[in-house]
């Protein structure tokens, strides 16, 4: 028997690692943007460690679970996929945007309407009083056809610093780019592990929203004009 496993007889230990359990903290994390840029994909990757084999456009919403270690303390990661789709998120918004921890927006590098659509996400956020303080990030996907690139670098990076969020440019699809998507998620564990909200939403927050996050609204560039791509990957 292995010497970590518990002995039925040993009652005080099991009741104190029943409280661990119990203890647990969850966090839950929304990851939201246009149909097609991969969401299921990313969440996919990181929760299962593979990209999907198969993928259907996400109806309403769905979401994965994942257990990690952040400086000592297991916490555990709810990341909530939802569709792209008004039609396939309307009835799930309220609920979607209920006790929300951390947000992940993404696009996708090859489709430049998927860029230009964040600000209405952002805004999508702010309407449903989601606190300005959260951690919020900001993934470009689908780095594996970066020939097709039309979301340049230095536009998107501009846009997520006036938006008060690190950018990150990656690929579900790629094992190669695995331990980068990896590594996103548990920097945002980390955040997560040691936020501390400073004080709840005012019922006037909508009044006052200018005050915390603003939504930058970048010009459509000329890139926006090039054919959009495809991907297996449909959410």
């Amino acid at each position: 028997m292995d010497q970590n496993e518990k002995q039925p007889a040993e009652a005080d230990d099991m009741d104190g690692f029943v409280a661990v359990e119990k203890q647990r903290r969850i966090f839950k994390i929304i990851v939201i943007g246009d149909s097609n840029v991969g969401k299921t994909c990313l969440t996919y990757r990181f929760c299962g460690g593979k990209f999907p084999e198969k993928t259907e456009a996400t109806i309403g919403v769905d979401f994965r679970e994942k257990n990690v270690t952040v400086e000592g303390e297991t916490i555990k990661l709810q990341l909530w996929d939802t569709a792209g789709q008004e039609r396939f998120r309307k009835s799930m918004v309220q609920h979607y945007y209920r006790n929300v921890h951390a947000v992940v927006f993404v696009y996708d590098i090859t489709k430049m309407s998927t860029f230009e659509g964040l600000p209405n996400w952002i805004d999508e956020c702010d309407r449903h009083s989601l606190s300005p303080d959260i951690p919020r990030i900001m993934i470009g996907n689908k780095s594996d056809i970066e020939d097709r690139k039309v979301v340049a670098t230095s536009i998107a990076q501009k846009f997520a610093d006036a938006n008060s969020m690190p950018l990150y440019e990656t690929s579900a699809k790629m094992d190669e780019d695995a331990e980068k998507v990896e590594g996103i998620f548990m920097e945002l564990a980390v955040q997560l592990k040691n936020y501390r909200p400073i004080l709840p939403l005012p019922s006037h927050y909508q009044k006052e929203k200018e005050e915390g996050r603003s939504t930058v609204r970048l010009p459509t560039s000329p890139g926006s004009q090039k054919k959009d791509s495809c991907c297996s990957c449909s959410s």
